[in-house]
């Protein structure tokens, strides 16, 4: 029973913690102006102070302080079907297969706020404070298992993921064509998770890590630039809670502390004015997956939870439209690569996804805009197959989401 409570807890709090950090799970979120481009050249276009979730050398370029205040609302979808357990029946010992069918969604939405405060102090210096979030989702698989006798309870259940980065960079201008930068990443993320459809176990996870971020831009000239960032992940010490509660009067309870390892992110970026009205950007992102391979109690040498993800890209190009003094469009798209490999989660279904987004700024004074973003995630349909300590469970699977973002930006 002590054996199988941690692995109910490393499968917790791994949910808690990479469920929100997995690639299809990842939450690009920052901006209302990059959602609008797919995020198509966020690390150099600086046009309001969300730059500084993607590249702290970016702040070079603003000459008055700058605030930006958002909001974003993702409708992460996760539908399943054809689920099945396939196991041995616990009298015979003859295999069966346990029929399920499957979950319209699984998923559940996130309202995730962001706000961000650029100020120069001199030509050469500038700093930025930051408070954003680049994961979070919720599951919840409990219908899947209604009713039925035998279930794979360690993997049937309801989770809950928030996480919130506080960011503090500094930039400097070396020349007119360079600047770097540099910033401190606080990372505090906390989970919930229920398995068993009874509340079997009530699992509470979190934890916080420190991280950072150094970037560097070149402006080849005033219509030109490149921005390059490296942000560094830390592996976070996880603490979680157990409580067993098939005996609501006596619950049960286990502390243990897990080390989760967190990824890497390198991007590169670049803008182009192409014309007076139009201009072209671009991103290219890898993110270090192979680093999570598994997550680690604190004491035993065998890890509690394989994982073995693999290193992904996420491409996107987007347009900028200069209409008018008052309203500018943008568009963009994208293609970001799933993170799972070999071994599969339904509490973390991925796949390779395709961005569709549109977004447009209205210019309230010559100092302060709204700015409004949308985004459409398109999933593949990926055939999982996951052990569960009851036997092999199959399903099919399809995320994405539909990202909604409003932003008020100003300078002084």
């Amino acid at each position: 029973m002590k054996y199988f409570n941690k692995t109910i807890l490393a499968v917790a709090i791994t949910a808690a913690s990479s469920q929100a950090m997995a690639a299809g799970f990842q939450l690009n979120s920052q901006s209302a102006t990059g959602i609008g481009r797919a995020f198509a050249g966020d690390a150099v276009i600086a046009d309001n102070a969300s730059v500084l979730a993607r590249n702290p050398a970016a702040m070079a370029m603003f000459d008055e302080k700058a605030l930006s205040l958002g909001i974003t609302y993702a409708d992460v979808t996760a539908e399943i079907k054809d689920a099945s357990l396939h196991t041995k029946n616990p009298l015979t010992g003859q295999p069966i297969a346990v029929e399920y069918g499957g979950l319209d969604n699984a998923a559940e939405g996130k309202i995730i706020p962001n706000a961000f405060y650029i100020q120069p102090i001199n030509d050469t210096f500038a700093f930025g404070l930051g408070v954003f979030s680049n994961y979070g989702t919720g599951t919840d698989t409990t219908d899947l298992t209604a009713g039925k006798a035998l279930a794979p309870i360690d993997l049937i259940g309801n989770t809950e993921v928030t996480t919130i980065n506080f960011n503090a960079s500094v930039s400097a201008r070396i020349n007119e064509q360079w600047s770097v930068g540099a910033g401190l990443d606080i990372i505090h993320g906390e989970g919930v998770l229920t398995r068993g459809g009874q509340n079997v176990v009530d699992v509470e996870a979190d934890g916080i890590g420190f991280g950072g971020i150094v970037g560097v831009t070149y402006e080849l000239d005033a219509n030109n630039r490149f921005g390059l960032s490296y942000r560094f992940s830390p592996d976070m010490k996880v603490e979680g809670t157990l409580k067993k509660l098939a005996n609501p009067t006596q619950p049960l309870a286990d502390h243990e502390e897990l080390t989760v390892p967190m990824a890497d992110i390198a991007q590169f970026a670049g803008f182009h004015q192409l014309t007076e009205q139009f201009a072209l950007s671009y991103t290219a992102q890898w993110t270090q997956w192979s680093n999570f391979d598994s997550v680690d109690l604190h004491g035993p040498d065998e890890p509690l939870k394989v994982y073995q993800w693999k290193d992904s890209w996420f491409f996107s190009v987007g347009g900028t439209y200069t209409l008018n003094d008052q309203w500018t469009l943008r568009a963009g798209y994208a293609y970001d690569q799933g993170v799972v490999d070999d071994i599969q989660s339904i509490s973390i279904p991925d796949s390779d996804r395709q961005w569709v987004s549109v977004g447009a700024t209205y210019h309230l004074t010559p100092k302060s805009s709204v700015d409004f973003g949308f985004a459409h995630v398109m999933g593949e349909e990926t055939h999982l197959s996951e052990q569960s300590l009851f036997g092999q469970l199959n399903a099919v699977t399809n995320t994405g989401a539909n990202y909604i973002s409003l932003q008020y930006s100003y300078s002084f």
